[in-house]
């Protein structure tokens, strides 16, 4: 602790005076940004594992998995406050002087985790059926889709750890260790996967199995990196009531904030099937390279979530305003230089997705618009991450009421005024990175401008 009057400790004890700027605070965010960018990609990289194996078994197997694949990947992603809420949470009280009160708060998600990954088990499996038949499959799909979903099923309360754990690591400024946690489940899945499908013929139903070992084993080894953390510094393992109510009503925001940001996207892909099978085609092209994207601006999201988290705990709120402009940098390039390349490559990497010389254009095109507009989303999705590192859920949520209730207006128009093909996803695509984005940049942009998110106290 330095007694200088007038400093400001860092979360390592430091001088404010002697935090990182210029190169060296470049090298920090991208040590934070490069390993998350890895971790994120572990629930993607099961389906796709999963895809690649069971498409061998038929075309029926191949489309029960995708169809129960999405209802999981939609559980996954409607939970994904856990690990910003933990992040947040961690970070600050870290920031603070309180390392023990952080990974406690991060102890507190992890069992919030395992309550909601428990009821969340059991929903999925007691209601499979129905929720396959709801969603239209075909006769000859059904059993593959029930089957994988009910086998798969029991990793979620694994998956929804992982992210808890993960987020409770950043806040500790480790995103290496879950990155280290996503390759070995990765391939470990291979391995499970091949096992179970093909060497015991289990099927659709032994890539479920695989998968949920996978993620269990994923989910305990991150908790138990978590408890020997907390063991070195006294921290109490057991449940607290105050606790987990604190990390759900923490989370409570941010869920309802991921609840606006797919009402967006749902919305965005039934205008599509709206215009036709040209422009639905085209539209799964961009919205698949899409994701690409938002993987990387993610993870410098979740860099700018950690470090501002743990300068706000040390009251460095000049240093938050070097690291805020420095992380927008950042986000704002890295999205330029994706936007040039969907823009120049549009017209090569759509064959890689379609022969089809009209859905070919479409997605050309609808790429050429998704880059232009990703400079904004950059900006977008590192301001969602400082003020998500501030605990600003609550106003995060009710941004992100609004910017649904601006964009849902501008798709009703695309819906009602396109035509099919690349004319109507340019439109769409318009739409939604330029209207929904800019309503997003605005929101937030606004909010950043003052200094009531730098507040502290508990999430707002």
């Amino acid at each position: 602790m330095d007694d200088t009057p007038g400093a400001t400790p860092d979360p390592q004890g430091k001088p404010e005076g002697r935090r990182p700027h210029g190169r060296a605070l470049d090298r920090q965010i991208l040590a934070l940004a490069i390993p998350a960018l890895g971790a994120l990609v572990a629930e993607p990289l099961f389906v796709l594992i999963d895809s690649a194996m069971v498409g061998h078994l038929g075309t029926a197997e191949l489309a029960g998995l995708s169809l129960s694949s999405t209802l999981l990947m939609t559980a996954v992603g409607i939970f994904v406050f856990l690990a910003y809420a933990t992040t947040a949470a961690t970070a600050r009280r870290v920031g603070a002087g309180d390392r023990a009160g952080g990974v406690s708060a991060g102890i507190d998600g992890m069992w919030l985790a395992l309550v909601l990954g428990a009821v969340t088990t059991a929903a999925l499996m007691a209601t499979a059926p129905q929720l396959v038949s709801a969603m239209g499959a075909p006769d000859a799909v059904v059993p593959h889709a029930v089957a994988y979903l009910r086998w798969s099923a029991p990793g979620l309360p694994g998956m929804l750890l992982v992210l808890a754990a993960t987020g409770t690591l950043r806040g500790l400024l480790d995103t290496r260790t879950p990155f280290v946690v996503a390759v070995a489940g990765a391939l470990s899945n291979i391995a499970l996967n091949a096992l179970f499908i093909y060497g015991l013929g289990m099927g659709v139903a032994g890539s479920g199995l695989g998968t949920a070992v996978a993620q269990t084993g994923m989910g305990l080894t991150l908790v138990l990196v978590v408890l020997h953390r907390a063991r070195g510094i006294g921290v109490d393992l057991r449940p607290r009531a105050a606790g987990i109510w604190s990390a759900a009503r923490a989370g409570s925001p941010l869920l309802v904030r991921t609840l606006t940001l797919r009402g967006a996207i749902l919305a965005t892909v039934a205008v599509a099937t709206s215009l036709g099978a040209v422009s639905l085609a085209g539209h799964q092209v961009v919205n698949a390279m899409w994701g690409l994207a938002a993987f990387a601006l993610d993870a410098l999201a979740i860099a700018a979530q950690a470090m501002v988290g743990q300068a706000l705990g040390a009251g460095d709120v000049s240093y938050v305003r070097a690291l805020m402009r420095r992380c927008l940098q950042w986000g704002t390039a890295a999205g330029a230089v994706i936007g040039v390349v969907f823009a120049a490559a549009g017209w090569w990497l759509a064959p890689l997705f379609t022969g089809d010389d009209d859905v070919r254009l479409a997605a050309a095109v609808g790429l050429a618009v998704a880059g232009a507009c990703l400079p904004v989303a950059g900006w977008v999705y590192v301001l969602d991450g400082v003020l998500i590192g501030a605990g600003d859920g609550r106003y995060l949520a009710w941004a992100g009421v609004l910017t649904l209730v601006v964009y849902l207006p501008l798709a009703w128009l695309v819906q009602h005024s396109a035509p099919d093909g690349a004319a109507g996803l340019a439109w769409l695509w318009l739409a939604f990175g330029a209207g929904f984005m800019t309503a997003r940049a605005v929101t937030t942009g606004l909010r950043a401008r003052g200094t009531s998110w730098m507040v502290p106290g508990a999430d707002r």
